[in-house]
């Protein structure tokens, strides 16, 4: 008697504590979300008000406290475009490498040991590095080219770790029926290796884009311009950039009520660029994927 009991008794304990942690995991994961859209509740209340074709056309005027954001759209694009142009080649080549070709040894684990602490770095730490190597000892001075290399090294560790664990969880088999075929390595790489994996180096790559888009330290020492109203004509030009531009307006300018919807209005249009490369990169995650499946 005492032993058809006890089984059910147990079950039934294991069964509430199952529904107990599901509850609980359910109730972080709604709280995360209503976090996340009441803070991008606030930031659509206070910005869209400001939000229309010549805030997001004209330059700033007025000591900042009218005009719009046009140039430093146009800036952080600028950043955006040449942090990638440094850090997507080097990266996914670097991924490559540690995953096909390095051997399993002690100099991998180091390599990727400093990558991960190289990621932990704190930005303004990438920043004052950029104003010593790129702005002081290259010459490059205050300019696109400095602060896009300090981005693109600032992105460098999130590329290198997405494309080589990409690659490295692919099956073996994959690898050794290519090679089996007669394709030799740089062949399986690139046919057979680099496509299989390019739905999540796709996925690295954009978020890498995204932090980028946020940083203000790194630009604050290489890069960002307090007021600039024209576009800059060359990478070797000073550019304004929504983030140092926000910072700017909400802690520094010359009439700081007059500049607080422009600054929400900042605010919303760095977010909206956030979500579209967000978008951008499940559109392509999913176009490489039904790419893979037509194959």
């Amino acid at each position: 008697m005492n032993t058809s009991v006890y089984p059910r008794n147990y079950d039934a304990r294991k069964r509430r504590s199952q529904r107990a942690a599901f509850l609980l995991f359910r109730l972080f994961s709604l709280l995360i979300v209503v976090i996340l859209f009441a803070i991008l509740g606030f930031i659509v209340y206070k910005g869209a008000g400001v939000l229309d074709w010549k805030f997001l056309t004209e330059a700033p005027a007025d000591g900042m406290t009218s005009g719009g954001i046009f140039p430093a759209i146009v800036g952080t694009l600028c950043l955006m475009l040449g942090s990638a142009v440094v850090a997507f080649p080097v990266g996914i080549m670097s991924g490559i490498y540690m995953s096909e070709y390095a051997s399993k040894g002690w100099l991998v684990r180091f390599i990727r040991l400093m990558t991960n602490n190289l990621s932990g770095v704190p930005s303004i730490v990438f920043g004052l590095f950029g104003m010593a190597l790129f702005v002081k000892y290259l010459g490059f001075g205050d300019s696109i080219l400095a602060g896009s290399l300090t981005l693109g090294l600032l992105s460098l560790p999130l590329v290198i770790r997405t494309t080589e664990e990409a690659l490295r969880d692919l099956p073996a088999g994959m690898r050794e029926g290519s090679l089996a075929l007669g394709a030799t390595k740089l062949q399986t790489i690139w046919k057979v290796v680099l496509p299989m994996g390019m739905p999540r180096i796709i996925t690295g790559l954009i978020l890498s884009l995204g932090r980028v888009s946020g940083e203000t330290a790194p630009i604050l020492f290489t890069c960002a311009a307090y007021f600039f109203p024209q576009l800059p004509a060359s990478i070797f030009d000073q550019c304004m950039a929504l983030p140092y531009h926000l910072y700017v307006i909400s802690t520094s300018g010359t009439d700081i009520e007059a500049q607080q919807p422009i600054a929400y209005g900042t605010a919303l249009v760095l977010v909206l660029i956030i979500l579209v490369v967000n978008l951008l990169a499940g559109v392509l995650r999913r176009y490489f994927e039904n790419r893979l499946k037509t194959k």
